[in-house]
């Protein structure tokens, strides 16, 4: 989808759901992060996310159009523009927007452990990524004495 095309659907969502025109500009900003849409106060623009499109599809985004809209209409018309306000609370209810958006952030790639720290007294396991001097530290259970293992050693041993 084009910024022109966003800008056909922006106006003709507002048409259709709030009977208000959409005079200003709605683009989509790539360096949008962790929000589907943000309007902007100053401008009265606002911007979109493309990820929550190319990942959710346009129902995903339509939501999203209509809570920034819910902002937009209520902003300009003097009203509780705010998430925590009842007008927008109301206005959003009404119009079937959405509440919230889903995130477009990739799972975090965890490196696994590659030591483990046994506890000589009562066999608690700590699990660590980088190599640790067990002389400097006890057991946080009972006090007792460490010994740190390479995670090949580890596996050796228990199994």
């Amino acid at each position: 989808m084009t910024n022109e095309q966003l800008q056909i659907r922006v106006e003709q969502i507002s048409h259709d759901f709030f009977k208000k025109p959409f005079i200003h500009k709605a683009y989509f900003n790539n360096r949008l992060r962790t929000t589907g849409g943000r309007y902007v106060l100053k401008t009265h623009n606002i911007e979109f996310n493309p990820k929550h499109y190319e990942m959710y599809g346009l129902d995903e985004l339509d939501g999203i159009i209509k809570h920034e809209l819910c902002h937009y209409h209520l902003h300009i018309g003097g009203r509780g523009y705010k998430h925590a306000d009842a007008d927008f609370k109301n206005l959003l209810r009404t119009v079937g927007g959405s509440r919230y958006c889903r995130s477009v952030k990739p799972e975090p790639v965890r490196t696994p452990a590659r030591y483990m720290m046994l506890c000589q007294n009562c066999g608690m396991k700590y699990m660590r990524k980088r190599r640790m001097d067990t002389s400097k530290y006890v057991c946080g259970r009972c006090k007792g004495p460490l010994k740190l293992y390479k995670m090949e050693e580890a596996n050796g041993t228990q199994g």
